[in-house]
């Protein structure tokens, strides 16, 4: 499970409507065919929330726009949350769209859970926030990906060739075109990263099941009175403002964790070791402690978290030593950087 919590924007003045970033999660409507006024429409995925479905991308423009009291040109209006289950976890739903929309209607009760807020003496509930979310079953890769990014030395190569051929063809150059053309065909074949036969490129849409949630929430409660940021740098805390005291923070540990068990309970799954939030988060932080819980794993459970981690492109040497004291810390170091290349490409992450 990869999930991203982000502000509207980084940095500067925020714009002051949500219209642009929502015709971005639009992108996978455009050019399919509507039904009329209906709300069927084949192929066509509506944005929903807590209660209803079948939202246009208009209400939540409206919606999202009006619910921004009292908010600075430099406060973000409201926070994008990215969730995109691992190929393993889509293999266990039944009804990819249905049961993600189940799922996130669990995980945005997490959320509000993960608030250290108060209401008018009250925790926070489901009801006191506002949020739109959208299924989007595609992804293309992106310039960011590791994939593109070990492919571009081969992509260089190959359009330096179609230029000189293209300049050949139109006169102002002299060379062999059968010859470059050989060539472009073999650095082809030779990018390290393939995809049905052929090279990964920029804006290629990826293979398999994509399938992911885009969700938007309002800075502000559904009151339009209160600021909940997610954004918050206290985990959970306490300030005295005016003379009472008032509770603040959001506990970022805590969302994601209950993330990955709501997911588990909603659908069955048997997590395994590699995907825990903590285990990845000791990945990164403390890699001797990861493989070292890891080697104590049964061998089938040890032989799933090692093709897990190759899934997510973490470079797993292929004569890893299977006790603890042959863990070297190069390896480690070297493992763990790969970690934070494949999590910074969306790949895997916390």
């Amino acid at each position: 499970m990869y999930i991203t919590i982000t502000p509207q924007k980084l940095g500067g003045n925020y714009s002051q409507s949500a219209a642009d970033f929502v015709e971005y999660l639009e992108k996978e409507n455009q050019g399919v065919e509507q039904w009329g006024q209906t709300k069927q429409a084949k192929g066509v995925e509506y944005f929903f929330n807590q209660y209803d479905d079948g939202i246009s991308a208009e209400e939540v423009v409206r919606e999202i726009d009006g619910n921004t009291a009292k908010l600075k040109k430099n406060e973000p209006k409201f926070y994008s949350i990215t969730v995109s289950p691992s190929k393993y976890e889509l293999s266990r739903l039944q009804n990819c769209s249905d049961d993600l929309k189940t799922y996130t209607r669990e995980l945005m009760k997490d959320y509000v859970a993960s608030f250290n807020r108060e209401i008018n003496g009250r925790s926070i509930t489901i009801k006191d926030i506002k949020y739109f979310a959208k299924i989007e079953h595609q992804r293309t890769f992106k310039g960011t990906d590791i994939q593109i990014k070990e492919n571009q030395p081969y992509a260089s190569k190959i359009l330096q060739l179609k230029t000189e051929i293209r300049n050949i063809n139109e006169g102002r150059a002299i060379g062999n075109v059968q010859k470059m053309r050989l060539k472009i065909e073999k650095l082809e074949k030779e990018a390290p990263h393939q995809q049905d036969g052929k090279r990964i490129v920029q804006g290629m849409p990826k293979a398999g099941n994509q399938s992911h949630i885009h969700i938007i929430v309002s800075r502000k409660d559904a009151s339009n009175s209160f600021s909940l940021s997610p954004g918050s740098k206290h985990k959970a805390s306490e300030v005295v403002m005016h003379g009472r005291t008032v509770k603040r923070g959001f506990d970022r540990d805590k969302f994601f964790g209950h993330a990955e068990k709501t997911f588990d309970r909603t659908f069955g799954y048997k997590r395994n070791f590699a995907e825990t939030y903590r285990a990845r988060k000791d990945f990164i932080k403390n890699p001797k402690l990861y493989f070292a819980a890891l080697m104590k794993l049964p061998t089938n459970e040890r032989a799933l978290a090692f093709r897990m981690m190759g899934d997510s492109g973490v470079p797993i040497m292929p004569n890893l030593p299977v006790t603890q004291t042959q863990l070297a810390l190069k390896l480690f170091n070297r493992l763990r950087r790969g970690a934070e290349v494949a999590i910074k490409s969306s790949s895997i992450g916390i």
